[in-house]
C-alpha cells in the first residue's frame, strides 16, 4: 500500500485528534489527579500505569495499516509513562503497549516491541534525571515533553532500521511513517502534557477559591459561637455564611427549633419555629449530611409549596461524644444547582462551627468551675476566720477599744474585699491591701509572736494575676507554720521581676511543711491550678522548705499588666 507523506501525516493527526479528545474526557474524571503531580507513591505509581497502558494500546488501535505496520501515537503512551512514573512506570508500559503491538503480528512487529519498551525508558531516565536535580517542575514542560519524543521517535525508527527484515523493506516503511510519526507524536506528547497542565490549574484554583473562602468564613465567625448557641449569635453566623458563600439561603437549628435563617424565604422560614422538615430531622437524628437536588433526590419546602426554594444541602453539627446539637442548612432556589465547593465548603463549615460551640461550652464551664473553686475558698477560710477573729475582738475590746476598732475596720475591708473583687483578675496592689487587711487581724491574735515584712516595687502593684491568689498562700504561712511555733513567727512578703515573669514569694520562719498525698492543701491547690489552668504548665506555685528553718512558697505569673 502506497500512502503518500503528507496525506499520512494529516491522517495520523486526525488520530492523534481523536486520542487527544479522549484524554481530554478522562482528565475531567478523579483517574487523573495522580498524573498532575511526579509520581512518587507506589499507588499513584499503579494507576499511571495502568492510564497509560491504556494511551498506549489505544496509539496502536487508533494507528494506520501501512503494509503489515502500522503508522502509530503509541509513544505518547510510552514516553509520558516514563516522564511521569519513572523508569519502573515506562518500562512497564513500554513492555504492555510493546506485547500488544507484537500480538498483532507483521514484518516491525519485534522491532517495535523493543522500540516501545526503549521509548518507556527514555522517558523514565529523563524523569530519574531531573528528580535527581530537583527539578520537577520541567518534567511538565510540553515543550520538553514533545523533544524527548521526538528523540525516542528516532530511536524507533533506528531500532526499526536494526531489527526488522528485509532490510529493504525496513528502509522503505522507515522513509514513509518516519515524518509522519515523529510529527504526530511529538505534537501529541506536547498536547497531552497541556491537558494535564490545564487540569492540575483548574484544581488549585478551585482549591485556592475553596481555601479562600474557608478563611474568610472562618476569620469572620471567628468566636461567635463560643458566647453561646443562641438565636442571636446563630443569626450573625447565618448572615456570615449567607454573604461569603453565596447560596440562595442559609439556615441554623438546634435539635428542635430554627435558631436563624436568611435568604430566599425567610418571610416563612421564621427563627423560633419548630423543624418542619423530614430531612432536617432525619439529618439530626441519624448524624447524616442529606442532600436533596430537586432532581435525583425530591425537594420540597415543608412550610410553603410556593417556595422558591428547590434544593437544600443538610449538614449536622456534632458536639461532646458525636451526639448531634442541631444542623446547618444550605440553599439554593429552583433556578440555579450547587457547585461542588459550596457542597464540601458546608462540610467544613460545619466542622469549624462545631468546633467553636464545644470550645464555648468548655470555656463557660471551666469559667463556672473557677468561680466554683473561689466561692470554695471563701467558704474555707470565711468560718474559722471569723471565728478567730471575733474572739480576737471580744478580748482587745476592754482593754484597748480603739484597737479594736481598727480591727473591725481591717475585718470589713477583708470581707468587704472578698465579697465585691473580680473572680477572674486583679492587680497585685488589690492582692496586697486584701492580704495586708488580714495579716492586721493576726497581728492583734499573735500579739508579740508574729512579724510581717511586704516587700513589693510600686512598679509591680499592676501586674495582672488570678484574684484571691495570694491569701490563701498567706493564711496557710501562718496557719500551719509561724502560730505553730514557740517563739516569734515572722512572715514575709516579696515580689520582683524575672525576666518576663513576676516571682511572688511567702516565707515564713517556721520551716514546717510536709508533702501531703492529696497535694499542699486545698488553698494552695487550688490556687496552683488556676494559675496554670490560665497562664500554662510554665507557671504556677512551687514550695522549698528547709525543716524547722523556712519554707518558702512562690507562684510565678507572667507580667501582664492591668488596663487602664
Amino acid at each position: 500500500m502506497t500512502v503518500e507523506p503528507f496525506a499520512l501525516i494529516v491522517s495520523l493527526l486526525q488520530q492523534m485528534c481523536v486520542y487527544l479528545v479522549v484524554a481530554y474526557l478522562m482528565s475531567r474524571t478523579p483517574l487523573f489527579i495522580p498524573l498532575t503531580h511526579v509520581t512518587v507513591r507506589w499507588p499513584h505509581k499503579l494507576a499511571c500505569y495502568v492510564i497509560f497502558s491504556v494511551f498506549c494500546i489505544m496509539g496502536t488501535y487508533f494507528g494506520l495499516q501501512i503494509d503489515d505496520s502500522i503508522a502509530n501515537t503509541r509513544a505518547i503512551g510510552a514516553v509520558l509513562g516514563g516522564i511521569l512514573g519513572g523508569p519502573s512506570v515506562g518500562v512497564s508500559v513500554g513492555l504492555t503497549g510493546g506485547l500488544h503491538r507484537y500480538s498483532l503480528g507483521g514484518m516491525s512487529a519485534t522491532a517495535c516491541a523493543i522500540s516501545t519498551v526503549v521509548e518507556g525508558l527514555i522517558g523514565g531516565l529523563v524523569h530519574r534525571h531531573m528528580v535527581k536535580r530537583g527539578k520537577l517542575e520541567p518534567l511538565f514542560d510540553p515543550v520538553r515533553v514533545g523533544l524527548v519524543t521526538f528523540v525516542a521517535e528516532i530511536v524507533q525508527m533506528l531500532i526499526i532500521l536494526a531489527v526488522a527484515r528485509p532490510f529493504p523493506a525496513a528502509l522503505h516503511l522507515v522513509q514513509v511513517v518516519a515524518a509522519p510519526m515523529i510529527i504526530a507524536n511529538t505534537l501529541g506528547a506536547g498536547l497531552f502534557m497541556r491537558i494535564l497542565l490545564d487540569r492540575r490549574a483548574l484544581i488549585e484554583k478551585q482549591s485556592s477559591a475553596f481555601s479562600a473562602k474557608a478563611l474568610k468564613i472562618a476569620a469572620r465567625a471567628d468566636g461567635v459561637l463560643r458566647s453561646g448557641f443562641n438565636e442571636e449569635n446563630s443569626q450573625r453566623v447565618a448572615r456570615i455564611l449567607y454573604e461569603e458563600t453565596g447560596v440562595g439561603a442559609v439556615a441554623i437549628t438546634d435539635r428542635e427549633k430554627l435558631m436563624a435563617f436568611i435568604g430566599i424565604g425567610d418571610d416563612h422560614h421564621l427563627p423560633g419555629t419548630p423543624i418542619t422538615s423530614a430531612q432536617t430531622k432525619q439529618a439530626i437524628a441519624n448524624n447524616q449530611v442529606l442532600y436533596a437536588d430537586g432532581n435525583e433526590v425530591a425537594y420540597q419546602c415543608s412550610i410553603d409549596p410556593r417556595c422558591r426554594l428547590g434544593a437544600s444541602l443538610v449538614i449536622p453539627l456534632v458536639g461532646e461524644d458525636d451526639r448531634v446539637i442541631g444542623a446547618i442548612k444550605l440553599y439554593e432556589p429552583k433556578t440555579k444547582i450547587f457547585s461542588t465547593i459550596n457542597r464540601t465548603l458546608g462540610e467544613g463549615i460545619a466542622r469549624l462551627l462545631s468546633s467553636q460551640i464545644l470550645a464555648g461550652r468548655y470555656e463557660q464551664q471551666r469559667s463556672l468551675l473557677a468561680q466554683s473553686e473561689i466561692k470554695l475558698l471563701h467558704a474555707q477560710v470565711n468560718p474559722h476566720f471569723l471565728f478567730n477573729t471575733l474572739n480576737t475582738i471580744s478580748a482587745v475590746i476592754r482593754k484597748d477599744p480603739e484597737k479594736a476598732r481598727e480591727l473591725v475596720q481591717n475585718l470589713s475591708t477583708f470581707f468587704r474585699k472578698n465579697l465585691k473583687r473580680p473572680s477572674e483578675g486583679a492587680c497585685l496592689g488589690d492582692e496586697i491591701e486584701h492580704v495586708n487587711a488580714y495579716l492586721q487581724i493576726e497581728l492583734a491574735r499573735f500579739t508579740g509572736r508574729l512579724g510581717v515584712d511586704i516587700d513589693v516595687p510600686d512598679e509591680l502593684r499592676g501586674v495582672r494575676l488570678p484574684a484571691f491568689s495570694l491569701q490563701p498562700v498567706v493564711e496557710n504561712a501562718i496557719k500551719h507554720g509561724t502560730s505553730q511555733l514557740l517563739g516569734e513567727g515572722h512572715v514575709r512578703i516579696a515580689a520582683r521581676r524575672d525576666g518576663g515573669d513576676l516571682l511572688l514569694t511567702v516565707e515564713d520562719n517556721a520551716g514546717l511543711y510536709e508533702q501531703k498525698p492529696g497535694g499542699d492543701g486545698l488553698g494552695m491547690a487550688i490556687v496552683d491550678r488556676r494559675i496554670r489552668n490560665r497562664y500554662g504548665d510554665g507557671y504556677g506555685v512551687t514550695v522549698a522548705c528547709e525543716p524547722d528553718v523556712s519554707t518558702r512558697v512562690t507562684l510565678r505569673l507572667p507580667l501582664e499588666t492591668v488596663s487602664a
